[in-house]
This record gives structure tokens, sequence and C-alpha cells, in this order.
């Protein structure tokens, strides 16, 4: 994928059995647990490109929040900063070769980056 795609949609829920069911029969989504991922069922779309989880509401995560793939998380948290954005997780990984981090917009906005191959 290109930098700036679109590549996750997390949304997070309160009961997982009654959303799968909802996501499922509403969109046709495959939802299933990801080896590797405790606690973070995801779903998968009929076209196969578009991806994400259902996850519990935690914290301040009770929106859903997009994930968009850039080439370099650090200088893309510097344009955010820049921009009057705040960096609310710097760059984590999720595997050796693929990370994370979340900021939000002047707007308040959350938005998930991620850099790297899975």
């Amino acid at each position: 994928m290109a930098h700036g795609d679109v590549t996750h949609l997390e949304i997070p829920v309160a009961d997982f059995d009654r959303a799968k069911a909802f996501y499922g029969d509403l969109f046709g989504w495959r939802i299933e647990d990801t080896p590797g991922y405790d606690d973070y069922p995801m779903w998968r779309a009929p076209n196969q490109i578009s991806g994400g989880a259902l996850t519990v509401r935690e914290g301040d995560f009770t929106q859903p929040r997009s994930t968009v793939e850039v080439d370099s998380i650090d200088e893309t948290l510097e344009k955010v900063v820049a921009g009057g954005g705040t960096v609310l997780m710097e760059r984590s990984p999720i595997t050796e070769t693929a990370w994370w981090a979340v900021f939000a917009d002047p707007n308040g906005n959350v938005i998930g980056l991620y850099e790297g191959t899975m």
C-alpha cells in the first residue's frame, strides 16, 4: 500500500459477541481471532483489502479509529505537532517489521499511524 492509504479500522465494543453478529450480518465481515494477537479479533471485508478489529472499550477509546499507513511514523508525528496536533502514543512495535502510533488532529479526532510490513 502506498503512503496515506487507510489500512485499518478499530471499532470499540462493549459486547463482542453481539458486535460480531451485527457486523457479520450487516456487512458480511469475517471476524475471527488472529494468532499472536490475543483479545484482538480482526475483521476482513468481502473485498479482502480492508480490515480492522473489534476491541473492548478502554479508557478514552470509545470511538472508531482509522489507521493510515505512512512511510515514516517519526516524520509524520513531527508534522502532526507542527500542524497543531498532539501525539497521544509514540511509535511502538507491533512486530519486528511493523510499528504504530496514535495522534489527535487539531479538532481532537484520533487517528492511528502504521509503518512497516506484517
